[in-house]
């Protein structure tokens, strides 16, 4: 018998609950819940572009955080420099540009 023939737990021969409650005669079912929270998330992505403000520049926060990234890998010495180079070819850190530290 392979793994694919075997009955699933809670099937239609077994209980769906076990435990001392699931045994007791006045226990109540047990009920599906399902909660759809992309109504939540609408409103929570609305909030979030309230917050940034009309004035908001995606493209310019992008140029500040490459901008960022050079400044702090520039400047590195021979040592710093093949532990970047290390991390980038693990894939900890994302590989930009020619793959070194800004210089």
């Amino acid at each position: 018998m392979s793994t694919h023939d075997r009955a699933l737990p809670g099937g239609p021969d077994e209980p769906a609950a076990s435990g001392p409650a699931a045994d007791r005669p006045d226990a109540p079912p047990t009920v599906d819940l399902v909660v759809d929270l992309s109504a939540h998330e609408m409103l929570r992505r609305a909030h979030v572009l309230d917050a940034l403000g009309s004035d908001w520049d995606p493209v310019a926060a992008l140029r500040g955080e490459e901008a960022a990234h050079a400044l702090l890998y520039s400047g590195l010495s021979a040592d710093q420099q093949r532990v970047y180079d290390e991390l980038v070819s693990a894939g900890v850190l994302p590989r930009r540009g020619d793959g070194h530290a800004a210089a």
